[in-house]
């Protein structure tokens, strides 16, 4: 069931093996006793990290689900939802998808949290480019689900070599290549000599020295931009230092030279430092984002609402009106004139519902569901601006 790093082969997800056992005692039960309901499930967060959310995973749990009869429907990756609106929905025999609540759930709150945190990050840096740098704070074998998720979220780049193709990847060199040659400066010229020309001569520069010195240097280098990375225990006023390397730059003639930012930031850290950073790296608050708590409850029976305590029965659809008002509504009520269903088919029967087919309308034309999904992201943060001016 796993290899030898621990990781869970995709076959044990795939049979229903990778859950909780009081799945299998459930499966278990209602097979003996010769019950299998036809329901409706919901997946819905009822609290979240910060005011609004987005969707993310989604992509992993149709490809679980695919070709098994059951119907789905999904707020596509990319949409911003808020607490209590239903992001996806599982119509079937309940026995069929009974023991894949697990890594449903998995799927949907850990990709979710990252793409979360990204979203609520850019936004913060605003015009800033902020790059996700946290993959090694995570287990390898989901390098490619993190970056993927902060991809979503609106991050510029990413630092790891298994994010999914058509990402940017970004990063240059680490402390170790400098201390491997023995001074900054050898560090930044075997690097100018050695590193293709299209990646960017952005040289690290606190290794050794004061960092206002190590940045003026690393400019006569040639640098375009100077990473200061310096661990918290040496920083003391972050922003003085920053001052005092924008200071002695600007004065010896290098406006150009830009400052690049990172090692264990924060949202406060983005906000304080706006102003005189021109792009971030950002790890573990991306990477190590809390999840988002998403719970899965059946909400119809054999075609009949039902609830459990503190939930809400029944079907339900999430509108979005012409003037940017979301209304959660049950799902056969008549919809609002011009409101747009968030929550669209993505399976019938098991079969994956075609985009054209779909109500899908807010993400513009992409060539792979994963820009899309970014698209999608920044049409609804253009949105939600609007609508909060």
């Amino acid at each position: 069931m796993t290899s030898r790093f621990g990781i869970v082969s995709d076959s044990a997800i795939m049979s229903g093996e990778c859950t909780d056992v009081y799945f299998v005692h459930t499966d278990e039960v209602l097979r003996a006793e010769g019950c299998n309901p036809d329901v409706t499930m919901e997946i819905t967060a009822a609290s979240l990290p910060d005011e609004w959310g987005v969707v993310c995973g989604t992509a992993d749990v149709l490809s679980l689900l695919e070709g098994m009869p059951l119907n789905v429907s999904a707020m596509p990756e990319g949409t911003i939802f808020y607490p209590g609106e239903p992001v996806l929905r599982i119509s079937g025999k309940y026995l069929d998808f009974c023991t894949y609540e697990t890594v449903i759930l998995g799927f949907l709150c850990h990709a979710s949290g990252v793409a979360s945190a990204s979203a609520h990050l850019t936004v913060i840096a605003k015009d800033k480019p902020l790059y996700s740098f946290g993959s090694r704070r995570q287990h390898p074998a989901i390098a490619g689900m993190i970056e993927r998720a902060a991809w979503i979220g609106g991050v510029a780049g990413v630092s790891n070599t298994c994010a999914p193709a058509g990402i940017p990847l970004a990063g240059t060199m680490p402390h170790a290549l400098i201390m491997s040659v023995g001074s900054a400066e050898a560090g930044w010229a075997a690097f100018d000599r050695y590193a293709p020309q299209h990646i960017p001569r952005i040289y690290l520069c606190d290794t050794f020295c004061d960092e206002k010195f190590e940045a003026l240097a690393a400019a006569r280098a040639g640098a375009e931009a100077v990473r200061l990375d310096t661990p918290r225990s040496r920083r003391g006023d972050m922003r003085s230092i920053l001052e005092e390397v924008r200071w002695e730059l600007d004065l010896h003639g290098f406006t150009s030279v830009k400052i690049f930012l990172s090692g264990g930031l924060t949202k406060s850290d983005i906000v304080a430092y706006g102003d005189i950073v021109d792009a971030f790296g950002v790890g573990g608050a991306i990477a190590n984002a809390p999840v988002i708590d998403f719970s899965m409850d059946i909400v119809e029976r054999n075609g009949k609402s039902v609830s459990k305590r503190g939930k809400k029965g029944g079907v339900k659809q999430v509108c979005l009106t012409e003037e940017g008002k979301r209304i959660l509504l049950p799902e056969s009520s008549e919809r609002p004139s011009g409101g747009r269903p968030l929550i669209v088919a993505a399976l019938e029967n098991g079969n994956r519902v075609s985009s054209d087919t779909s109500t899908d309308t807010y993400a513009e034309t992409s060539s792979d569901p994963v820009s899309e999904a970014r698209l999608r992201l920044q049409h609804f943060l253009r949105s939600l601006a609007e609508t909060n001016k």
